[in-house]
């Protein structure tokens, strides 16, 4: 288990700062490039795993950028090249500090909030009557505030974002319009899958020249939640459990094992041989949403890879 990418410290040249996320870090060069490099950390509850998962950083990476490439017709986006199987290059973006959260169905969050008796979410209403993995009539936009470092993100409304000057009207539009645009596209790839779109969310910057893209992961299931289609109406007419595809298995063992984040839990151990479970599913995750077999990188030294991939690529 130990040929994962857990932590970087390179020094690319022109090189002016680095931003450590919670599974990705960012080098920003001059000229506005970002050079973003999908690490192997897995998070759950806010919280970053003690270990890596062999391949996650590859499968999120090239998942995200297959995604983009599906999309880059209703939507522009800050890529610009894949040098390396973790790699992603693109345009340097200011942020919205809100993530655009889209539901065609109400699982996860939604339905906790509608079985705690509520019936709005971030100011839209969730119609009576419904039970949990139920599809909406129409998708909703439920927007999060992006959180600072280790903090949780928070369910924000249209209302207050335009209220508190977060996003401006102008630009909210636009947000909301490419939010559904792209539901609407993963919806479409994920039904030729065998799969259903259930919610994602979507991270959006403006460019230097003005312009709104798309940026970070798409259609990731570290970013979204599936089911599969076959027999999804059958197991709601029994009120079972729809069959996800998504990260949602890791935060079922963590919660089994006592951990969900909260103050004075502790991470549960993780053996090798739970490592090698994960990261088998996450392959097969990348080749139930992609309909392509999954192809494992050269593992035998990450870091040097990376480096001579992105060195080169910058090179030219």
């Amino acid at each position: 288990m130990s040929n994962t990418i857990i932590d970087t410290n390179f020094n690319f040249p022109n090189q002016n700062s680095v931003y450590k996320g919670k599974v990705r870090e960012v080098y920003a060069l001059e000229d506005d490039v970002l050079v973003m490099i999908a690490t192997d950390r897995l998070s759950a509850f806010d919280v970053v795993m003690p270990k890596g998962i062999p391949y996650k950083g590859q499968i999120l990476n090239q998942i995200a950028t297959k995604m983009m490439a599906a999309t880059e017709d209703i939507v522009p986006n800050w890529l610009s090249a894949t040098p390396d199987p973790n790699v992603a290059v693109g345009a340097a973006c200011e942020p919205f500090m809100v993530e655009m959260v889209i539901r065609g169905y109400m699982s996860g969050h939604a339905a906790r909030e509608y079985k705690a008796g509520r019936r709005m979410l971030c100011g839209v209403p969730m119609p009576e009557g419904m039970q949990e993995n139920d599809k909406f009539p129409e998708p909703i936009i439920t927007p999060a505030t992006k959180a600072e470092q280790g903090d949780h993100d928070e369910d924000i409304s249209k209302e207050d974002i335009l209220k508190r000057g977060i996003v401006s009207a102008e630009d909210y539009e636009v947000l909301e319009k490419y939010t559904k645009a792209l539901f609407q596209r993963g919806t479409e790839i994920a039904a030729e899958r065998g799969l259903i779109l259930v919610d994602t969310k979507y991270e959006f910057g403006k460019t230097k020249d003005g312009n709104i893209v798309l940026i970070d992961e798409i259609h990731t299931p570290d970013s979204s939640r599936y089911f599969y289609a076959d027999g999804y109406q059958e197991r709601q007419d029994r009120g079972e459990a729809q069959k996800q595809l998504s990260k949602e298995f890791v935060r079922q063992w963590l919660i089994a094992n006592n951990f969900q984040g909260l103050e004075g839990q502790t991470v549960p151990h993780m053996s090798d041989e739970y490592i090698e479970t994960v990261s088998e599913r996450y392959i097969e995750l990348y080749e139930n949403i992609t309909g392509e077999t999954f192809i494992k990188a050269d593992i035998s030294n990450i870091q040097e890879r990376i480096e001579k991939n992105v060195l080169e690529y910058l090179k030219a």
